[in-house]
């Protein structure tokens, strides 16, 4: 039909899905071309389509010396002889990932094998790329030939801007992008991810699958559409979308029994036979309805996660595992282990399912106790410093119980000199148990210098309560930065850290979680809550509280002793 079908199949296109239409793309002002790739400008004209994927990818920066058309001819009849091409054995680092076909041809389907062993020869610094197949085969469908479509793979391979990330090609980004993924889940998709807790062993391996959602099971109409986006807008499109398939999962699943013993299965099924349920126009309108975090803060929890896995020693995929597991839920909290006075093995793992990725590969480790370290907030700080994050657990004389999870150090507090001042990063939230269970989401408190006040406890009180009712207003979150880790892993101004906790010798509060606050008195006896009425979520105990129990947990290294 054009010179762009070579490797076409057209007896699997939705030919009716195409216009012949001749239509050209002047433009090159990036919102605009934001809103095209969004709309679908090209997706119904496979020249314009192929014209506009070279035109984008040309303009990729990349190495100096990146290998073109004229490498791969060059090197394919040395790298690949004359055997036939379905028996071409594939590289370590695709991982046995599927190849998907779309509507190739067989000359196309033997050129996406020709074209990876072509790759691995020119790139031998990548290490795990399970995508490479997917790309290889989509882009076959609007190349001239296997050299064009090969240059264009290689221009993706050698990006060299540091802001801007395209595929995977290392076990460590890799298995990072998926905690990261998972931390997405977590805050987005809260729904679907206490399923994933429910029916999953290990949850890490249903998210680890989420670049196969995307760049292996979804139909061609699916995966195209989203490349036109992920070409313009770059990798946070791939987060979006996979977000929105286990959305629209959830949705169309919910209440109904699993088709098989996986719920791995169960997604890919959804996934390959989206087209029943979910139109691609529809998928797109999802993902982009999701206020997903800034590119600068999912870069940083993708930092954070990648040092975590670092920290730990897991860079490479090792042979003898299928993936360095995320410490399931009923791993980490051993009922055998565990012992604690205010919560249950089952509550502390529900606790557990909440808290970011990278420390779910730790195990809950007691660091004070009421019971058994006194009411004495000295005593509380010094066994707390020390440990990042800690998780606050309190149960009151109502038999309430309720609770933050805490990413910074306590001695951080020390920063504001003898004024109270908060501290804390965007993953700290509260949570309450009993008589209910229900998470809080996290809100930056907008004028911290209001929690500079005098030493009477009342005032500290109604500046917890001012403070977070003035953060509950609705703001853009490009006009700021919620860091995943203290600002000052990332040499950060402090203003860019959200501020949820602080603590004095006379008190402690704790606040954020939509409006939510707790404070606590110096002898950790008595307690107050704030409760923002904006939102229309229970408080988080009662206004005013006498405490039971109090526990302080920190998390334990299971794999560095």
């Amino acid at each position: 039909m054009d010179e762009y079908s070579r490797f076409v199949d057209w007896d699997k296109m939705d030919v009716s899905a195409q216009s012949q239409d001749t239509k050209e793309l002047t433009c090159t002002d990036l919102h605009e071309l934001k809103q095209l790739a969004r709309q679908g400008y090209w997706a119904k004209n496979h020249s314009l389509r192929a014209k506009v994927y070279h035109k984008l990818i040309s303009n990729i920066p990349c190495r100096t010396v990146t290998p073109d058309a004229n490498v791969y001819r060059d090197i394919v009849v040395k790298i690949t002889g004359k055997r036939n091409s379905s028996s071409l054995p594939l590289p370590e680092f695709v991982d046995n990932s599927l190849i998907p076909t779309y509507c190739l041809n067989a000359e196309g389907i033997g050129a996406v094998r020709k074209i990876i062993l072509c790759i691995a020869n020119q790139f031998p610094d990548i290490s795990f790329c399970p995508a490479l197949p997917s790309v290889i085969a989509l882009l076959l469908h609007y190349s001239k030939d296997e050299a064009e479509c090969f240059e264009q793979v290689c221009r993706i391979l050698a990006c060299n801007d540091p802001s801007r990330r395209l595929i995977d090609q290392t076990f460590l980004a890799f298995e990072s992008s998926c905690m990261t993924f998972g931390d997405l889940v977590n805050k987005y998709c809260q729904a679907a991810h206490k399923l994933m807790v429910a029916v999953s062993e290990d949850v890490l391996e249903v998210y680890s699958d989420w670049q196969r959602w995307l760049f292996g099971e979804l139909p061609m109409a699916y995966i195209a559409r989203i490349f036109d986006v992920f070409l313009v807008e770059g990798y946070k499109v791939l987060y979006r979308v996979a977000l929105a398939l286990l959305k629209f999962f959830h949705k169309v699943r919910s209440g109904q029994p699993m088709e098989s013993d996986s719920i791995q299965q169960d997604i890919r099924a959804f996934v390959r036979d989206i087209a029943k349920s979910v139109s691609p126009e529809r998928l797109l309108e999802k993902a982009f309805a999701i206020r997903l975090f800034s590119r600068k803060e999912i870069q940083l929890l993708q930092m954070a996660n990648e040092k975590a896995l670092q920290q730990k020693g897991i860079t490479v995929k090792q042979k003898s595992l299928t993936s360095p597991k995320r410490q399931n839920v009923h791993l980490a909290v051993h009922a055998e282990n565990f012992k604690s006075e205010i919560v249950s093995v089952k509550e502390m793992r529900d606790i557990w399912s909440w808290i970011p990725e990278r420390f779910a590969l730790c195990q809950p480790l007691l660091l004070f106790t009421t019971l058994e370290h006194g009411c004495s907030l000295s005593r509380f700080y010094s066994h707390s410093e020390g440990h990042e994050p800690t998780l606050l657990l309190i149960k009151t004389t109502a038999k309430e119980v309720c609770g933050a999870y805490l990413s910074t150090d306590w001695s951080e507090r020390r920063r504001g000199g003898n004024k109270l001042s908060f501290f804390g990063t965007g993953e700290c939230f509260v949570f309450r148990l009993q008589p209910e269970v229900e998470r809080y989401e996290w809100v930056i408190i907008k004028h911290p210098e209001l929690a500079s006040t005098g030493s009477e406890t009342e005032n500290h009180a109604q500046t917890a309560s001012n403070t977070l009712s003035s953060s509950s207003i609705p703001s853009d979150p490009s006009d700021r930065l919620s860091p995943f880790l203290a600002a000052r892993h990332f040499n950060l101004p402090s203003k860019t850290a959200s501020m949820f906790m602080a603590g004095s010798s006379e008190c402690i509060i704790v606040g954020g979680g939509d409006g939510q606050a707790l404070y606590l008195d110096a002898d950790l006896n008595h307690g107050r809550t704030s409760h923002c009425n904006t939102f229309n979520n229970q408080p988080l105990c009662s206004e005013s509280f006498q405490i039971s129990i109090l526990e302080v947990w920190g998390f334990r290294d299971t794999m560095n002793g």
